[in-house]
């Protein structure tokens, strides 16, 4: 063993936890720490936009179910990434968040960048602290990983003093502490597993709302067994769509307004109630509903509505408790799914013959799909926008290991970026496609630049409508078409500052060139663009939420 800087004592403490990547836009404060991952073998990641970098992070953390590390420097380097580290924050993803800041010898007397970063930090993340010296940067990290991973995921801030990393310690003087195998998770507590098990057994009619939190489970990939013994209505959202094969006769998806507003029982598991079930209110719910809910974070149960049985616990392993509970004997809800099934395929009818358009400019529904017969097994696909990205939510049939990204609840634009090319990095081999909206493609354009240069291949689809047109079609509604300002754009030709950065465009107006853009697109091997002028549709009339 040997003295190092604070930087090696970093990457150090990094490779020890599983991280292959750091994504980082580069800042003198920080440049310790890529000097260490030169020789720890952790690649060093770097966009063109610390928000990118945070995303990239979280995204890394969705792939692979570790939390995702980012490094910024000082000052405008953390004000910038604050957006990436709340939106993990709101969607329960873990990550680490390594900011920079001046010499500590200098503190208070104008350095260049300083500002008080922890404070900043600290209403969005599980922790924000100073690391106080350099010997203790190990301990810090265990920690910050411990801490990103326990309970309900999320983002932990570490500031790292300037003199802390170039400042030398034997590197032989570990910490006490060891990464866990696996982040621990708890179970339900008995006597409320066994009376969720008898509400389900008395039920007539009776649905499953499954969220995000599933995807940190260690009984993640066994809960479609669990949900089969059930017999009962399935919905995913968020990242637990995939959970079930998407033509399983249990899931559904379009109908859950109709299920929610006739079930008797309905179990909540890893999501809460919020915009996206209309907060738990009647008549979206039925009013006399049993409710059973299930959160890693005991201080969500019965927030915005009583429940009937709160469960602190892990969504999978509550569930598998569950099946033990209710015995080998699957239960069976046919009449009630039958009903449910008939709802789910009237709105599905609703929405074929925009799928099967031939028109020009093409449908976004038909888009979606063509999109959809494209990908492979194991490929992943980003959303991020608005009205197109939540058609495509609707028309895309996904199944893990197959995965869906989008910004969950805080709603970010700009998040796809540095998702794909974490995605990307995480998952070589897979295809990863972000589904763009013409509006948020603006924000982090020039991240192609950052993928063409290090050799990181994504397919960007843009349904290009001209226009903020989740905004746009209320604001006309509200206030009339000639008072509709701040939400009209014009058909960009965004594919050719793809092709200015070093990717490879398409544009495209008819139908029929949907399918060979996107062959030629998925082939080439290079950062990819497809843009496509998109008709109006209705699909999404009405849909707007706060």
């Amino acid at each position: 063993m040997a003295f190092v800087h604070g930087g090696r004592l970093v990457a150090q403490s990094l490779k020890r936890h599983g991280t292959t990547h750091l994504f980082t836009l580069c800042g003198g404060h920080i440049q310790a720490i890529y000097d260490g991952c030169l020789d720890e073998d952790i690649r060093v990641v770097d966009t063109r936009h610390e928000q990118t970098a945070g995303h990239a992070a979280d995204g890394y953390a969705r792939v692979t179910g570790r939390p995702g590390v980012c490094a910024v420097t000082a000052g405008p380097g953390v004000t910038d990434v604050v957006t990436a580290v709340a939106n993990a924050q709101r969607a329960g993803v873990p990550l680490i968040c390594i900011g920079g800041a001046g010499p500590k010898l200098l503190c208070d007397m104008g350095s260049l960048q300083d500002m008080d970063h922890v404070t900043l930090m600290r209403p969005i993340t599980k922790w924000s602290v100073q690391v106080p010296e350099t010997r203790r940067i190990p301990e810090y990290i265990d920690a910050a990983f411990r801490i990103a991973q326990a309970g309900v995921p999320g983002p932990v801030f570490l500031e790292m003093p300037l003199d802390l990393l170039m400042n030398m310690h034997d590197d032989a003087d570990l910490p006490a502490t060891l990464p866990f195998a696996q982040p621990p998770r708890p179970g339900g507590d008995p006597a409320s597993v066994a009376l969720a098990a008898e509400l389900l057994k008395n039920a007539k009619r009776p649905c499953f709302l499954v969220g995000t939190q599933l995807r940190w489970s260690p009984a993640r990939e066994r809960i479609a067994a669990a949900l089969e013994h059930f017999g009962a209505p399935v919905y995913v959202n968020g990242m637990a769509r995939g959970a079930l094969p998407s033509a399983h006769p249990l899931l559904f998806s379009r109908s859950r307004r109709f299920a929610l507003g006739q079930a008797d029982v309905v179990f909540v598991l890893g999501t809460p109630f919020d915009f996206r079930v209309d907060y738990g209110r009647s008549p979206t719910w039925s009013e006399d509903v049993k409710i059973i809910q299930i959160d890693l974070d005991g201080a969500e149960l019965g927030r915005n509505r009583r429940i009937d049985v709160g469960v602190h616990a892990d969504s999978g392993i509550f569930l598998e408790q569950l099946v033990r509970e209710l015995g080998p004997k699957k239960l069976e809800f046919a009449e009630w799914t039958a009903q449910v099934r008939v709802d789910e395929d009237k709105r599905r009818a609703k929405m074929q013959p925009e799928i099967e358009s031939n028109d020009s400019p093409p449908n976004p529904l038909r888009l979606c799909a063509e999109l959809g017969k494209r990908l492979k097994p194991n490929d992943i696909v980003i959303g991020d926008g608005g009205d197109f990205v939540a058609t495509a939510a609707n028309v895309l049939k996904m199944q893990w290991p197959q995965m869906w990204m989008d910004p969950g609840p805080l709603g970010t634009l700009g998040v796809g970026p540095g998702y794909a090319m974490a995605a990307k990095l995480a998952r070589p081999d897979a295809n990863v496609v972000l589904v763009y909206g013409d509006g948020s493609f603006g924000l982090h354009a020039l991240e192609f630049e950052a993928m063409a240069r290090q050799n990181i291949p994504v397919i960007a689809v843009i349904g290009n409508d001209a226009g903020w047109t989740q905004i746009r079609r209320g604001q006309v509604d509200i206030y009339g078409a000639d008072r509709a300002v701040a939400t009209a754009l014009e058909y960009t030709r965004y594919e050719k500052v793809v092709e200015a950065c070093g990717g490879r465009g398409w544009w495209v107006e008819k139908a029929e060139e949907i399918g060979p853009a996107l062959d030629e697109a998925f082939a080439c091997g290079k950062p990819a663009c497809v843009n496509v002028k998109i008709a109006k549709s209705d699909f999404r009339k009405g849909a707007i939420s706060v």
